[in-house]
């Protein structure tokens, strides 16, 4: 079954309408300059409230390892991803203690390139802006990703909406799907019904 992470909670009202839809993972941003940021002490209030088998995920872009170690520890995190341009050792140096994913943002080809050199537990796949780490609301040629082989596995981002989530599926056959902006009223803000249909169009699958 495909896994769902929903990424950009900022608030226990939207974490438990998500956990009660029986999603696997939910995304935490502590990037400063994103509009879905979420402070720590926030999202300690928040986990407090979900169950043990959500996996909780914070999203770092270019972070001190020191402060990543930090909030891990502070707000009870299984999966740290990063989504910045953290190299592989890097990336490498937090799994003794958690999951890794890495994000990977898309723009042709040529952005597969060097993916597998990363010793991460998950690659995300997200859409490539030179303007934004992520959460664009915009989705990638899916078709650039047929025939390449990842030796871990891959969850989908960029772009994702309860209508266009099948025929994600369908071309790309991922490890899991991350929503964030195809699911808001407004950034960092969910919207419970489109939540509700965008797992139930991946539990179809």
């Amino acid at each position: 079954m495909t896994k769902i992470k929903i990424c950009g909670i900022t608030n226990k009202q939207d974490a438990i309408n998500a956990a009660g839809l029986g999603v696997d993972m939910l995304g935490f941003v502590f990037f400063k300059r994103s509009k879905r940021n979420v402070e720590p002490k926030t999202v300690r209030d928040i986990v407090n409230e979900l169950p043990p088998y959500i996996a909780k995920v914070g999203i770092f872009v270019d972070e001190d390892a020191k402060n990543v170690i930090d909030v891990a520890e502070d707000c009870s995190l299984d999966i740290l991803q990063f989504h910045g341009s953290e190299d592989a050792a890097y990336c490498a140096g937090f799994k003794d203690s958690y999951k890794v994913i890495k994000a990977f943002r898309i723009k042709d080809k040529k952005s597969l390139n060097g993916i597998n050199d990363y010793d991460a537990d998950y690659y995300t796949l997200d859409t490539y802006s030179p303007d934004m780490a992520g959460g664009t609301g915009i989705c990638f040629n899916w078709n650039i990703l047929t025939g390449y082989e990842f030796l871990k596995p891959v969850i989908l981002s960029g772009g994702l909406t309860p209508d266009n989530v099948i025929q994600a599926i369908e071309i790309v056959s991922p490890y899991g799907v991350d929503v964030s902006s195809g699911v808001e009223k407004l950034p960092g803000k969910k919207d419970l019904d489109l939540m509700k249909r965008f797992v139930a169009n991946v539990r179809k699958i």
